[in-house]
């Protein structure tokens, strides 16, 4: 019989040293300090945080910055801001700023060790990981709940893998200031109009400026309103501009499409699959549905579905998904396709951990943070589509409010933006008077003539109405909508533009 392997105690684990190699980091900063250009050729994004020895963090930081303002680093240079560090007296003083370039070794190999002086980071981090998940799951004195501790250990490993857990506590202002400039650069590279990614829809995307990365967008709407079409004609216009910027040539970082995750927890994939084939060959999906089609319209799907088969765009149809189940699965397609866009389909249809289930407005504000969370983690825009109460079909105008959105509170307060879909066409086409005949009085006729002339007015139009936006004002987008394909598209360049409320 096999002996059982010995699991390192967590006292064992805490005695041991942390992986790090002082000396690989004093070399590649005296590279650095000899020759600038080593940090400006390195592949390795290497961050202050990533060298295990305080004086070389504070050195290696002082380093960027001076650089970040055109200046020269030598140890000359850099002598006056370290001449009182108390840290650095340990070390030998000022003078080790000068040691740290006296034999140049680091100039052989600069770029492997910043690789080495990175990967010990990640490993310290792992260990840090390790041992609070050890620590968590020894611990019994509170409630155990096992999967929330799995969920958050996952959330970690992710950070972890993708280099941002390290030092992810306050990050200097510099840092947060160059992120900005680089998003507003972005902005006036794709010609003004737009610092996210796009929608596909121009006045849309010159309303809030595109989708933002770490932005919780709520959907809102009553059924049959278009919600559904809305996002899905937003993820594949997102997914479709990436594909063709890369087949420009652009740098997929420069791109304003990205690769989109679709968690579609109401239709199934081949269901969603068919109305985007539907919607981009022009022909309605009842009759694709029915099969009531012709050779010419079964080869226009078939081309379409040619042209789409290399779309970036992921189906996850799992039913019933928990918000801790939708990060994970979420994180992984970040981690193996680099989605750039979430899309929820819809908010209501996500379950919560359990523990607030006999509350559902409980429940409900713990889906919202969740998802406002996992925007903030991946850095990504989340579209989550929310059902509305029936309050609205009980008011004269059926216009919805913010009040309006089912169940909770909390939506509007974790939102960045909330936009309202609304179809006057379909509350008109309800109120539809009887035809007149030859014997119909003059008031039907008249009657119905307003309400022909009311129809031309809101035939094929919607309305995405933003009634809370962090980045900008609030105000109502009109949209140009074939109910046939179930397509959002640009009005016509008379009528385009948005109408502001604020």
């Amino acid at each position: 019989m096999a002996e059982p392997i010995p699991f390192p105690r967590p006292d064992e684990m805490a005695a041991r040293a942390l992986p790090a190699n002082v000396e690989a980091e004093a070399a590649f900063l005296g590279a650095a300090l000899i020759d600038n250009r080593v940090i400006e050729e390195m592949v390795t994004p290497l961050r202050p945080d990533h060298f295990f020895e305080p004086a070389h963090v504070r050195i290696y930081d002082r380093i960027l910055q001076l650089l970040d303002r055109k200046a020269v680093v030598t140890p000359v240079t850099l002598k006056p801001y370290f001449e009182a560090d108390e840290a650095l007296k340990e070390l030998g003083g000022a003078s080790y700023l000068a040691r740290l370039t006296s034999d140049g070794q680091g100039l052989l190999a600069p770029r492997e060790l910043a690789e080495q002086i990175y990967d010990l980071a990640l490993l310290r981090e792992l260990v840090s990981v390790g041992r609070t998940l050890v620590n968590d799951a020894l611990d019994t004195s509170e409630s155990v709940e096992p999967l929330e501790q799995v969920a958050r250990a996952e959330a970690a490993l992710y950070r972890v893998a993708e280099g941002a857990s390290v030092g992810s506590e306050a990050q200097p202002f510099r840092m947060s200031s160059l992120a900005a400039i680089t998003q507003i650069e972005k902005a006036l590279n794709s010609g003004g109009h737009i610092s996210g990614r796009t929608t596909g829809l121009d006045d849309l995307n010159a309303k809030v400026g595109g989708l933002h990365d770490s932005d919780l967008i709520i959907l809102a709407g009553r059924p049959a309103m278009g919600k559904t079409s809305l996002v899905t004609n937003i993820a594949f216009n997102c997914a479709e501009r990436y594909l063709r910027d890369l087949a420009d040539g652009i740098d997929p970082k420069q791109s304003v499409g990205a690769p989109v995750a679709f968690f579609s927890l109401e239709m199934s994939a081949d269901q969603l699959a068919t109305r985007i084939l539907a919607e981009q060959a022009e022909i309605s999906s009842e009759r694709l549905r029915m099969g009531k089609i012709s050779r010419e319209d079964f080869q226009r799907i078939s081309f379409a579905s040619q042209r789409l088969s290399e779309l970036p765009l992921y189906i996850d149809d799992t039913p019933a998904l928990s918000i801790a189940a939708l990060r994970t699965r979420a994180r992984r397609m970040k981690r193996k396709h680099d989605i750039g866009l979430v899309v929820i389909d819809y908010l209501q249809l996500l379950q919560g951990s359990g523990r607030a289930s006999d509350n559902r407005v409980n429940e409900i504000s713990e889906i919202s943070r969740g998802l406002k969370t996992l925007a903030k983690e991946l850095a990504v825009p989340v579209i989550a589509l929310s059902q509305l109460s029936r309050a609205v079909e009980s008011r004269e105008d059926k216009r919805p409010q913010l009040s309006d959105l089912r169940e909770s509170g909390s939506i509007e307060q974790d939102a960045d933006m909330v936009w309202f879909i609304y179809r006057e066409e379909y509350y008109h086409n309800a109120s539809k008077p009887d035809e007149p005949t030859e014997t119909s009085s003059s008031d039907s006729v008249e009657k119905y003539r307003r309400w022909e002339e009311r129809h031309e007015e809101v035939v094929n139009k919607a309305t995405v109405i933003i009634s809370k936006q962090r980045h900008g004002s609030t105000g109502n987008v009109y949209l140009h909508f074939q109910s046939e394909f179930t397509k959002f598209g640009n009005l016509a360049s008379d009528s385009r533009g948005y109408e502001s409320y604020e």
